[in-house]
């Protein structure tokens, strides 16, 4: 099969590269780009280890060709980074309140945090549970992931407020 040319927009950055149109995109991000933040899990949508936020909504990665995300703005874990590199207010609050255990899920249940938190800055608890249905965490039982995303909306919400 012939290489397409794909240009995507990955974390703030232009990039391009040759994939054959039926690459997914979690192996084009790590495998071409080098971008390890989003994992391969079950490669069938079911985990959320691998989930990126594309043009501005969250995406499993391993169900997406490259083809499809031509020209898209894509942002994984490591776009959620400040522009120091320190961490940003969801990641270091998944470290403040112990969010990850083994770490496998915690990329992409960072980058669902992020949209979601986008969606609805100030969630119940019940909603942050619905919200981050679609992503697997295997190891913390998801109470500690709930209160990091919690945490992290209300800084959040306290830093716009602030800035107003």
């Amino acid at each position: 099969m012939s290489k397409m040319h794909v240009k995507l927009k990955v974390n703030g950055r232009q990039v391009e590269g040759l994939a054959e149109p039926r690459m997914l995109l979690v192996h084009f991000l790590r495998e071409e780009l080098g971008i390890t933040g989003p994992h391969i899990g079950c490669e069938t949508s079911h985990c959320g280890a691998c989930t990126v936020d594309m043009d501005g909504r969250s995406v499993k990665s391993c169900t997406v060709f490259v083809a499809q995300a031509d020209g898209a703005e894509i942002v994984t874990v490591e776009g959620l980074t400040n522009p120091d590199g320190s961490l940003g207010v969801i990641q270091e609050k998944f470290r403040e309140h112990h969010g990850l255990q083994c770490g496998f899920c915690t990329p992409g249940m960072i980058t669902r945090a992020h949209r979601l938190l986008q969606e609805n800055p100030n969630p119940t608890e019940e909603e942050v549970r619905f919200g981050i249905a679609g992503n697997l965490c295997r190891c913390t039982g998801y109470q500690n992931i709930v209160k990091a995303i919690m945490a992290a909306a209300a800084e959040l919400n306290a830093a716009k407020e602030a800035a107003q």
